[in-house]
């Protein structure tokens, strides 16, 4: 905190308190080692300079001790663990060095602090996530149940499973082995017992949804499509405070914003907190936009080059041979449905060709590059007349791992008649 004397950095843990205060003024620096109780750190943080700011890193001890401190009228930020500025140099981590750490980094303000949510905002919390918990203890102890049948060949054939019917199909089953019969028991009162605990956090959570702080929050939330009550409660307890994110940060807040490592010419995109848009470089095997056939050469004049996409160091194709190129999506045309091989009876890979215009009259040009070389018409995408709507599809194909780098854009003169 700038402004404050003294600046008061603690590495907090469970049984110790590591405390190390900096003196702005003449930059003397205060060590010690305290306990966890609250009141000595207080008692400790008095005994400095004033006026003391203070800060810890947020972690499992909580926020009862910002709480403490904040009413005992000193300042306290909890610090954002993920926003700190390490060294990259510095191989050396014990508790004194993070407590030092955090002193400066507050002398200089250079702290990003989290919120620090209410008793009864907390304890929402824990209730939000004891039910996230249960939820995936149920699934667990459903597939070890499920797997316990399948080792003696026993499956539901009957519909969708954990239904009443399956219940009452669960309770039929019997073994003559004892221990296979008790480990048959065993799994499922413990999904039996699972299935309770769920029903009654749910319950609580409905309860506290309807009479709460967050209720405003929760009823705006039911109003949007696919959102119940457990996941708009869920979202209103874990952001709390919506007038501290924007639309960009609340992506970021989420985990939805993928990574980047980009230095110089290179570009290094990486994955979001569910490892999704992954980059993969566009194969053969992949959907990739395939570059257009070549127009057929004027009788009696020289052939025209090969285009971008055509593969290097191939010669002018001969009479009846497919053409080349590279497939999208895995369907072919039936013109190109020739060659042997076990990948003979796969559809062959249709071309798309992206014009910029409006739906009408098109120009023979292309025509041709959408028929020319397959009896059935090729995909075609006519885009409106604008370069933000041809840019927002070619970043949709590479957001769908398809290389745009071959996609055909038609020249201005070549989009059809009368102003297309």
């Amino acid at each position: 905190m700038i402004g404050n004397r003294t600046s008061v950095g603690l590495d907090v843990h469970a049984r110790s308190v590591v405390a190390c205060g900096l003196d702005g003024q003449t930059g003397e620096l205060f060590e010690h080692r305290l306990t966890p109780d609250h009141g000595d750190v207080a008692a400790w943080v008095r005994s400095l300079p004033g006026p003391v700011g203070v800060t810890y890193e947020a972690g499992p001890t909580g926020f009862g001790l910002a709480r403490f401190l904040a009413a005992e009228g000193i300042g306290c930020l909890v610090a954002a663990p993920s926003k700190l500025q390490r060294p990259s140099g510095d191989r050396v981590k014990t508790d004194v060095r993070d407590a030092r750490h955090l002193a400066r980094l507050l002398h200089l303000g250079e702290i990003v602090a989290v919120t620090v949510p209410s008793v009864e905002q907390e304890a929402a919390r824990d209730l939000v996530r004891a039910r996230e918990d249960v939820r995936g203890d149920l699934m667990s102890a459903r597939h070890r149940l499920s797997k316990l049948l399948l080792r003696q060949g026993i499956v539901y054939y009957q519909g969708q499973p954990w239904t009443g019917v399956h219940d009452r199909w669960l309770r039929s089953q019997s073994f003559t082995l004892p221990g296979l019969q008790l480990a048959f028991d065993i799994a499922y009162d413990t999904m039996l017992t699972t299935v309770a605990r769920r029903d009654r956090l749910d319950g609580a959570i409905t309860t506290m949804a309807g009479d709460s702080e967050f209720t405003p929050v929760v009823t705006r939330l039911g109003c949007l499509r696919g959102v119940s009550t457990l996941t708009s409660f869920g979202l209103a307890v874990e952001i709390g405070d919506w007038t501290r994110l924007t639309g960009r940060s609340i992506a970021a807040y989420l985990g939805l914003v993928p990574t980047e490592s980009s230095s110089g010419g290179s570009r290094s995109p990486g994955l979001d907190h569910q490892d999704r848009q992954r980059p993969r470089a566009p194969a053969a095997d992949r959907g990739s936009v395939a570059s257009p056939p070549a127009l057929p050469p004027p009788r009696g004049g020289p052939a025209p080059p090969p285009a971008a996409g055509h593969p290097r160091g191939a010669g002018p194709r001969r009479a009846g041979q497919p053409a080349p190129g590279r497939p999208v999506g895995g369907l072919r045309c039936p013109a190109q449905a020739g060659g042997g091989g076990q990948h003979r009876h796969r559809p062959r890979a249709r071309r798309l060709v992206l014009v910029t215009g409006r739906p009408g009259r098109l120009t023979p040009v292309v025509e041709l590059l959408v028929g020319s070389r397959c009896p059935a018409l090729s995909p075609l995408i006519v885009l409106p007349r604008s370069s933000a709507s041809t840019s927002f599809v070619l970043a949709s194909l590479r957001a769908l791992h398809v290389d745009s780098s071959h996609t055909v854009q038609l020249p201005a003169g070549d989009r059809g008649h009368g102003g297309v």
